[in-house]
């Protein structure tokens, strides 16, 4: 059996492996059967089963059945149960022969060895033959592109806002690389460099650890994962600051909704800790506290200097409690991830090492402009829709807060994600 692991699947293990998934078999059971690995059964039955049935309730809720809430889904609806399904979600991953399969209303996919065969055939073919398109196709495409790219787009978005183009994010990354649009100028050059870079062991281990203070207690990051598990429905706040000059400014206090996508920031002339607890009150009152109570329940935040009055974050004036504050551990800004991916995106608007408010950063209205330009794209976690979009859909009285201040949304195409867009900005508005 060993000597077949390393062969593609043939049409026959396809049809064993559809004859597993309708037995209800484990991929490991399936893999023994062939004589591959799981996780090679795995990748084939993710990369081909097909969605046979959308389900029609706004999320997959477990109880539904007992809704009090007229079925009108939210991420915010207290009695929200994700549902999960073994048998389609971890194995065999498909619902061939589920007995539930008739009354189940929730996603349902098939695995067909037949399709799959031909599938993978189909893509095999289009390896082998190379670019199949004619020199006015790939000029109609080009000029569909270009512009976007030129505005700071990523592939990714510019097939999430055209798929009447018809490929799929890596052809258009093989295309690009393969100068098939060279003849429109469209070069490697255009695209955004992806680089992921950790800190070497070594250098790391020439930092000096910070020692704990009191305003830690109670708010580390483990105290965090403790809180989250016993509290899974919690909304998550991430706070930072963005900034290229320590001394001058201007500063940038970014809050990114978790589960929702939404990055929202406010601008400062300072980056004080007086600062960032205005700007915690000021998001208060533009939410309200209901609002604010729910979608902040818990921030998440780095241990910079300027976040260290967690008491006056988590608490009113008033003495009503409005979050819980958390800190990540030192230099574990992945920690705080989804945060982090929205600050790349801002950066490709306010990029380091310049002066940002000669790029046109002099207040609070160009900030709302770069981050609804932000805020605007398709993103592939959100099912290729922008935050916005799934914001408005899932919250819209959340939206309507954010949107009241400033907030707007920005037609796909008009999408600029470069430092010429608060420039344009300023010469508009005569500043």
């Amino acid at each position: 059996m060993s000597d077949n692991k390393n062969k593609a699947l043939t049409l026959e293990e396809r049809g064993i492996i559809e004859t597993g998934v309708r037995n209800g078999s484990t991929k490991t059971a399936i893999a023994r059967t062939i004589g591959k690995d799981k996780s090679t059964i795995g990748k084939e039955i993710k990369l081909h089963r097909y969605l046979s049935h959308k389900c029609s309730l706004p999320l997959e809720c477990a109880v539904y059945k007992k809704c009090s809430h007229g079925r009108l889904c939210t991420l915010a609806c207290p009695d929200h149960v994700p549902f999960k399904c073994p048998r389609r979600d971890r194995s065999p991953g498909a619902c061939n022969g589920c007995p539930q399969h008739p009354s189940c209303r929730f996603d349902k996919y098939i695995y067909d060895a037949a399709r799959a065969d031909k599938e993978y055939r189909s893509l095999l073919a289009d390896a082998r033959a190379g670019v199949d398109l004619t020199t006015a196709e790939a000029k109609q495409m080009a000029a569909v592109i270009k512009p976007l790219l030129d505005q700071g787009l990523s592939p990714y978005q510019i097939i999430a806002i055209h798929p009447e183009l018809g490929i799929c994010e890596k052809t258009l990354y093989n295309y690009i690389d393969g100068q098939v649009f060279a003849i429109a100028g469209i070069r490697n050059i255009d695209l955004r460099r992806k680089v992921s870079r950790k800190i070497p062991k070594k250098a790391a281990a020439s930092y000096k650890k910070r020692e704990d203070r009191s305003f830690l207690k109670g708010r580390t990051y483990e105290d965090f994962l403790n809180y989250m598990q016993e509290h899974p429905n919690a909304h998550v706040l991430e706070m930072d600051t963005v900034y290229n000059d320590g001394s001058n400014g201007p500063f940038i206090q970014t809050f990114k909704f978790i589960g929702l996508g939404l990055l929202f920031a406010l601008y400062h002339d300072a980056r004080t800790g007086q600062d960032m607890v205005s700007g915690v009150e000021l998001l208060d009152s533009i939410l309200g506290a209901s609002l604010f109570n729910t979608f902040a329940e818990v921030i998440l935040t780095d241990r910079g200097g300027e976040f260290t009055y967690a008491d006056r974050f988590e608490s009113r004036q008033d003495g009503t409690r409005r979050s819980r504050v958390f800190y990540c551990d030192p230099m574990q800004g992945g920690q705080k991830g989804s945060l982090e991916v929205n600050h790349e995106l801002l950066r490709y608007i306010l990029p380091k090492g310049t002066d940002l408010r000669s790029l046109g950063l002099t207040g609070q209205a160009p900030l709302l402009l770069a981050i609804s330009h932000v805020n605007s794209g398709p993103v592939e976690s959100l099912h290729g829709k922008s935050p916005i979009e799934y914001t408005r859909f899932l919250c819209p009285e959340l939206w309507e807060k954010l949107a009241a201040f400033g907030l707007q949304e920005i037609p796909k195409d008009e999408i600029i994600l470069k430092p010429y867009l608060l420039k344009s900005f300023a010469q508009k508005s005569g500043k």
